[in-house]
């Protein structure tokens, strides 16, 4: 199974596997080494996690131990994803907040480094709901750049963002020696980021999708997707599960995944997308969705901060 999921080749010349496995709001399930374990076993080789979500330790132990059971032969055999949180979007913290997340990995360097939001929030410890005192102006230049030292230093194979509008994509575009290869964001077929997916592949930033099922079951989610009739009926004509329609139509849109699943069964029917396709009409169809965000990053909006209001953080792209 290792070699059946695909992968592109991102601008910094490393490849990524196409779907990678999510580990957000995961750090509070038992056992999560064996999930990633698992994961392992049945051939996922992208692993997404971050600084912010409590995962890097153990899925470093699963790592380790995937070694020493033979599961893989070598950790450049995996893709690891992590991302630098807001309390360290200062150029100061960067590289100290790598080295950290490294150590939690016990890895020597990450496939890629993403800066998890346009934000930046006072350093140290802060806990949700965000007050609005440690809501600070964000130097995207200057943050960049201590990016672009991690790669430098070979602590970070390839660089990127995450939840960054069109807009600020271009800012960063036009003010970066090293290009970022990834912006990952909240992207499925509710969500089809047709505008952001255009300035991207004129510009050589691959996109990873996150949310890919719109976060179904989950406080924030939707079932704008998995309860989709028209989704429904593209899946039972093809004899499909109706997720994995949906994350074949976000493979077809020349985009990467990150799917979030505990259990080992569900892993491998995610695995399921490739070797099939969806046709014209399956995509016309699916092209003429309702489209609504759903991850608004409402906790990042202060009057007193540099965005006030939805609108501005995302550029007026909600």
């Amino acid at each position: 199974m290792a070699g059946s999921i695909p992968s592109v080749t991102l601008n910094s010349g490393q490849k990524m596997p196409v779907l990678g496995l999510g580990t957000a709001a995961a750090s509070m399930i038992p056992n999560l080494e064996s999930c990633f374990l698992d994961a392992i076993q049945v051939g996922y080789r992208h692993f997404d996690t971050a600084a912010i979500y409590g995962t890097e330790q153990p899925l470093g132990v699963a790592i380790a131990e995937a070694l020493r059971r033979g599961l893989i032969h070598s950790r450049d055999e995996l893709f690891v994803t992590s991302k630098l949180w807001c309390t360290d979007t200062h150029p100061d913290h960067v590289l100290p907040a790598l080295k950290k997340s490294l150590k939690n990995l016990g890895l020597d360097y990450l496939d890629l480094y993403l800066i998890h939001w346009p934000v930046r929030l006072e350093h140290g410890e802060h806990k949700f709901p965000i007050i609005d005192e440690v809501i600070l102006p964000f130097d995207m230049a200057a943050t960049w750049r201590a990016m672009e030292e991690c790669h430098e230093l070979g602590l970070a194979k390839s660089i990127g963002v995450s939840n960054f509008s069109s807009k600020k994509l271009s800012q960063l575009l036009a003010n970066s020696r090293i290009p970022p290869a990834v912006n990952q964001v909240e992207m499925n077929t509710s969500w089809n980021q047709k505008k952001l997916r255009e300035l991207c592949e004129e510009n050589g930033v691959h996109i990873t999708a996150y949310s890919p099922l719109a976060a179904y079951n989950t406080p924030y989610g939707s079932a704008s997707v998995m309860e989709n009739p028209t989704l429904k009926a593209i899946a039972n004509a093809k004899g499909k599960p109706l997720a994995q329609v949906a994350l074949r139509w976000l493979y077809e849109q020349k985009v990467s995944l990150v799917v979030k699943s505990h259990n080992k069964g569900r892993m491998e029917e995610n695995m399921k997308i490739f070797g099939w396709e969806l046709s014209l009409e399956d995509n016309d169809l699916i092209g003429k969705l309702p489209q609504k965000k759903a991850v608004l990053g409402e906790e990042f909006v202060s009057l007193s901060g540099p965005y006030r209001s939805t609108e501005e953080l995302w550029d007026g792209e909600v």
